[in-house]
């Protein structure tokens, strides 16, 4: 395909707008993704930490993996495992009951394919922005887009005002282009005026989101009491799940290193009395401490870490889903696209499935203006 207008921006470098900026590449678009964080990811980041001791670890904070039944999805995951970017994470799960202190509701080996990156879950990502025809521009984080409507064009520019360019469309897959937590953090307004797509507004103006903090664990030596390497916890207000990183293929396993992640219930207590600003080291070294003692309260022989740091997530896991049949926001006349798991269903599938479908809307457009360009000047030349 020749697209008649090549340049496409896309806000957000999670797993929905590295696939889409993908597609649209192999597509033959220009591609620019704009990142706020110092690299790509978004949920399916990789965070790296250093001891006091030195020692590096590394922890999948986000989404510990992802499955799927869908077979768009199926088939892009067969070709990252043939370029080395994905492994199957053989394991048994199951939930832990805090009231019997017993494992319950045990997850057999084999019923659910799960997935991780290689060597990190951002690993899928990193890959997919760094491709031909994508350039990515991390640590820059849109201000405002604004559509021109005497050049039928988008301009693009930062949070201080300074001009990033010019762009024939836009994808966003970052809820804070258009989300009123943008405001709420920053005190200014969402780099998207939802009054630009009325048809749309009363759709995407409220994302709800599930936060939550995640507790990042460091030991020594194998937990040996543990059964099992994934849990989700019942009966706890504190703990949602947990899951030992280094028992991912790929990992390293000169210490054990676990991830826990907190209820909604427990984060939204948190929030409501210190607010959406980034909290202090002093509040996140508290909040560690209550993680890991609710995780102590299995009853489980867990020894003391040598690592322990919290970290909050405040809007990366949506609750509900917004375009789910139709798999993202699309506007055909400013060629404008809204992906990501909160279109579609609130996990990686559904984030991946919204960017794939946001390319293809993409393409198809340009491929029907591109078609009707060449009638006309068939149509021409035949009048000449």
């Amino acid at each position: 395909m020749n697209p008649i207008a090549t340049k496409v921006a896309v806000v957000g470098a999670g797993i929905s707008g590295a696939v889409c900026a993908s597609n649209l590449a192999k597509n033959g678009f220009s591609v620019t993704i704009f990142e706020s964080a110092r690299g790509p990811g978004g949920r399916m980041s990789r965070r790296r930490e250093i001891a006091e001791d030195g020692r590096e670890l590394y922890f999948d904070h986000g989404a510990p993996y992802f499955s799927t039944t869908n077979t768009d999805v199926e088939e892009m995951i067969r070709g990252w495992e043939t370029r080395g970017l994905v492994e199957e994470w053989k394991q048994n799960f199951g939930s832990f009951d805090f009231i019997t202190k017993k494992i319950v509701n045990f997850e057999k080996d084999g019923l659910t394919k799960k997935y991780v990156g290689m060597p990190g879950m951002n690993s899928i990502c990193r890959a997919l922005c760094s491709e031909a025809g994508v350039e990515s521009r991390f640590g820059v984080m849109v201000g405002s887009l604004e559509w021109l409507e005497n050049k039928d064009s988008w301009s693009l520019k930062d949070k201080d005002g300074h001009d990033l360019g010019v762009f024939n469309g836009v994808v966003t897959s970052d809820k804070s282009t258009f989300s009123q937590r943008f405001t709420q953090v920053t005190g200014k307004p969402p780099p998207l005026d939802l009054n630009s797509i009325p048809g749309y507004a009363d759709i995407v103006k409220d994302v709800p989101v599930r936060p939550c903090f995640a507790l990042m664990l460091a030991f020594e030596n194998p937990l040996s009491s543990m059964p099992l390497k994934g849990f989700s916890f019942e009966n706890s207000e504190v703990l949602r799940c947990a899951f030992c990183e280094s028992s991912k293929p790929g990992r390293s396993t000169s210490s054990e290193r676990w991830v826990l992640h907190s209820t909604e219930k427990y984060a939204e207590s948190i929030i409501a009395h210190a607010g959406l600003q980034k909290p202090s080291n002093a509040a996140l070294t508290e909040i560690a401490e209550e993680l890991f003692q609710e995780f102590q309260r299995t009853g489980l022989d867990i020894s003391l870490p040598f690592f322990k740091k919290a970290h909050r997530w405040g809007s990366a896991f949506p609750v509900t889903s917004i375009a789910r049949n139709e798999k993202c926001i699309w506007d055909g006349q400013k060629k404008l696209a809204i992906c990501g798991d909160f279109c579609v269903s609130p996990n990686v599938e559904g984030a991946i499935l919204s960017g794939f479908t946001a390319a293809s809307l993409f393409s198809e457009s340009w491929q029907l203006l591109y078609s009707i360009r060449n009638r006309k000047l068939l149509y021409w030349y035949d009048t000449m």
